[in-house]
């Protein structure tokens, strides 16, 4: 008989391995950092991006309870790829954008354009276009800038607006979504 701790089994692994086969109905929005309110036992994060080749999809919530690894994960996967630094990235942002997913219902993962910037890759952006925001969120791992194929930028604005917990900034003419956990606040850029 073998001792299930031995082997990594338990009641969150086996969840977490069973987990990409789970279809979780549209979450519920109350009001902002209510985040997820009867969204399930699972959250669920797919992105790839066109700057470093990379893509993930990760369950990075489990009844409850945010998984470390999964986090680091993310973490690693929004750097800012120009210096190769990581930071934190805020999990109210993730939950924002996996709720926006959700409602959207595709199954295309997220173009991640921007996630975590430096200062100093920040302040070269800044130089080239009045969009740039001096103190931005990304700045602080808590704004991510997304794009879908299959959805246009008004419905992905539309949906992260429906989650009333952060800012969404709508850029068309950019074909992008920014996605915050600040203030609740849209705009067009």
């Amino acid at each position: 008989m073998t001792n299930s701790s031995s082997v990594g089994l338990s009641r969150r692994g086996l969840l977490g391995a069973f987990a990409a086969t789970v279809v979780a109905a549209a979450p519920t929005y109350s009001n902002a950092f209510g985040l997820l309110r009867g969204a399930g036992d699972i959250r669920r994060i797919r992105m790839y991006s066109g700057r470093t080749g990379e893509s993930m999809d990760t369950i990075y919530w489990i009844e409850g309870d945010y998984i470390k690894d999964a986090l680091k994960e993310i973490n690693y996967f929004m750097r800012d790829w120009r210096t190769d630094q990581t930071i934190s990235i805020d999990a109210r942002t993730v939950d924002i954008m996996a709720a926006s997913h959700s409602l959207l219902n595709v199954n295309e993962p997220y173009m991640l354009l921007s996630g975590y910037r430096s200062a100093q890759t920040n302040a070269m952006l800044r130089s080239r276009s009045s969009g740039v925001a001096r103190n931005s969120l990304h700045i602080k791992g808590q704004a991510a800038d997304l794009r879908l194929k299959s959805r246009s930028v008004s419905q992905m604005a539309q949906a992260a607006v429906s989650c009333a917990s952060g800012g969404v900034g709508t850029y068309s003419r950019s074909n992008f979504v920014h996605m915050d956990c600040g203030t609740v606040r849209s705009w067009r850029g």
